[in-house]
């Protein structure tokens, strides 16, 4: 049956890789469990529901991805696009979130209609091979980066970022407690200092784990790296430290196993109290950021999972696309900000996964989650970071298929994949690499040479408006 549905052997895989890799997937993600709900509460929403909204928006996206689509890639609410509801358009614009759920609302309704009348898949299949090979390492090299941040072997220094110290780690969190206007709380070694050598350590074991071929090496890194830190809590040597966001790393079921109500923010949207024209500014920023974060992440997997044909296209886009769509619609009337396809999905596609059986499993974990909610929100991030990092190596060597020799073809892909890590935003790495490459190409007189498609041209025009206008 599992076979009929998924198509496992034409895509090369079995049940148990599968699901592997849709645990995997949900490992490297269930982070965004704890994290939206906590940037959403700044906004004034109720966490417990965001909570619930969180899992249940993820648990629709990711199924719809794989009936649509039939591929491994699971959807949640997006960073990023959570902080921009809550610190931008809530607090800094003075809008309520429920006008901010109304603008997320209205910016899925306007993905569907891109995503039927195929506009969105224009927009993939028209970038050429170098940039799309280039997408995939940036995307590799940031994820990596967000793992070294997430586990705080990077930090902010003199330098822009550095390696840890702790008194680099201190004095940023002073900066941050006195900016904030909030008591300054220090780490010590035995919470940010042991997580950074515990992180360090699982990236050492899952990159041996991956040398030895072991299957699941990376699901495997992360609980070691876990079971590691529980043992270093037992024997005292890590001390959570709530106040500096050093939790527990035992699960804690003394509330008891409950689904948090919906109730607080289900079908709150609200279209008064803002200007039309401000309005339209706010969904188009979601709207900008959703649809070029989502394009690059399916750039990114399926090129590292050799899904694109000869063509350079990704055969079911409009299908994975309109999930996304979906989904984002959705999860606003559920509460919760942007639905959009993670780029830790690249995590369970490192492990094998290549059909909707992967989602499918990741989406039942979420499903689980909203019951044993206090087992997924143990997982620290230090023990994800080795996952994030691994699959950074994996993304990076598509580097090898972008034609350097050529600069018109390697110039705009250097650009674009340092753009993504030095910005911190994959949209803006595909911008850049956009710009550039049709600039360098228009310049060099390599028009015809190339067959740089209109929207090609349309995309950068569009790109540059936004630099010049937002």
């Amino acid at each position: 049956m599992l076979e009929k549905i998924f198509k496992l052997k034409e895509n090369n895989t079995n049940v148990k890789t599968e699901i592997i890799a849709g645990i995997t997937t949900f490992m490297t993600m269930a982070y965004i469990l704890a994290v939206n709900p906590d940037i959403l509460g700044k906004a004034g929403m109720d966490k417990g529901a965001v909570f619930t909204a969180t899992a249940v928006a993820a648990l629709i996206g990711t199924l719809l991805m794989a009936a649509f689509a039939n591929y491994p890639f699971a959807l949640a609410p997006g960073m990023g696009l959570n902080a921009y509801f809550a610190y931008t358009v809530v607090i800094q614009m003075g809008y309520s979130w429920e006008v901010a759920l109304a603008a997320v609302f209205v910016e899925g309704i306007v993905f569907i209609l891109l995503s039927l009348v195929n506009v969105r898949e224009a927009i993939f299949n028209s970038i050429p091979f170098s940039l799309k090979h280039a997408v995939s390492v940036g995307i590799g090299l940031f994820i990596a980066f967000i793992g070294l941040q997430n586990a705080k072997i990077v930090i902010g220094g003199s330098t822009l970022v550095g390696l840890y110290s702790l008194d680099g780690y201190n004095s940023n969190l002073k900066n941050a407690a006195e900016a904030a206007g909030e008591k300054f709380v220090a780490g010590t070694f035995n919470d940010v200092g042991i997580t950074v050598i515990l992180a360090v350590i699982g990236i050492i074991i899952t990159g041996i784990l991956v040398a030895k071929k072991v299957k699941g090496n990376i699901l495997w890194g992360i609980l070691i790296t876990w079971v590691l830190g529980i043992i270093c809590q037992l024997t005292g040597v890590y001390v959570p430290n709530p106040a500096n966001g050093f939790f527990s790393l035992l699960p804690d079921f003394s509330g008891g196993i409950a689904v948090k109500s919906l109730a607080p923010i289900f079908g709150h949207l609200s279209f008064s109290g803002i200007p039309v024209m401000q309005f339209i500014v706010v969904v188009f920023a979601f709207l900008f950021v959703d649809m070029f974060d989502t394009l690059g992440t399916l750039i990114g997997m399926s090129t590292k999972a050799n899904m694109l044909d000869k063509d350079g296209k990704l055969p079911r886009i409009k299908g994975a696309l309109l999930a996304d769509a979906v989904a984002t619609t959705a999860g606003a009337v559920l509460g919760t900000s942007t639905v959009t396809t993670f780029v830790e999905s690249a995590s369970g596609v490192a492990e094998g996964g290549r059909t909707g059986l992967t989602s499918v499993t990741t989406a039942l974990l979420f499903g689980l989650a909203l019951f044993l909610s206090p087992i997924f929100l143990a997982i620290p991030s230090f023990a994800t970071a080795p996952a994030l990092v691994i699959v950074g190596f994996y993304m990076l060597s598509n580097v090898g298929l972008i034609d350097f020799s050529d600069p018109c073809e390697g110039i705009p892909a250097f650009i674009c994949i340092g753009a993504m890590v030095f910005f911190y935003s994959i949209s803006e790495g595909i911008a850049m690499g956009t710009i550039s490459y049709v600039i360098i190409n228009l310049l060099a007189g390599n028009i015809k040479k190339k067959k740089i498609s209109i929207v090609m041209f349309i995309l950068a025009a569009l790109f540059l408006l936004k630099y010049f206008l937002i």
